[in-house]
């Protein structure tokens, strides 16, 4: 019986799962919203928000933590000094996953994951 088992398998071994969930949080991160199957997309959501509860401790720990399950430098910089700071004062729901329809190629169901509190992008240049 599979009581207390929470772990979607995504029809994977587990080093494919793993590399899989990894490259979608390196690029969650980076992108701050993708494009993803609603499976990968509920998956990735638990993976990305015990991430950021790492980036919120800012110890070396932490970091240390978040490089071992990324393996990207410039990604857990950008998780400890720019992410994890938008999300001191919040516990948890640090991410959204939304349905987007089905994908037209094979009809899976797609979703769009993104970070609850975007950075606010830079005001428009002036038009002369």
């Amino acid at each position: 019986m599979r009581h207390l088992r929470k772990v979607k398998k995504l029809n994977r071994t587990k080093s494919h799962r793993e590399a899989l969930l990894k490259n979608l949080a390196i690029s969650l991160f980076e992108h701050e919203t993708i494009r993803t199957t609603d499976a990968k997309a509920r998956a990735l959501k638990s993976v990305a928000d015990k991430l950021i509860t790492l980036a919120k401790k800012k110890d070396m720990h932490s970091i240390r933590q978040a490089f071992a399950f990324l393996r990207h430098k410039q990604t857990v910089k950008k998780l400890f000094t720019d992410i994890g700071e938008r999300y001191v004062a919040v516990n948890g729901g640090y991410t959204r996953v939304l349905k987007m329809g089905r994908r037209k190629g094979d009809n899976a169901p797609m979703a769009l994951v993104e970070l609850t509190m975007k950075k606010a992008k830079d005001e428009k240049k002036e038009k002369k």
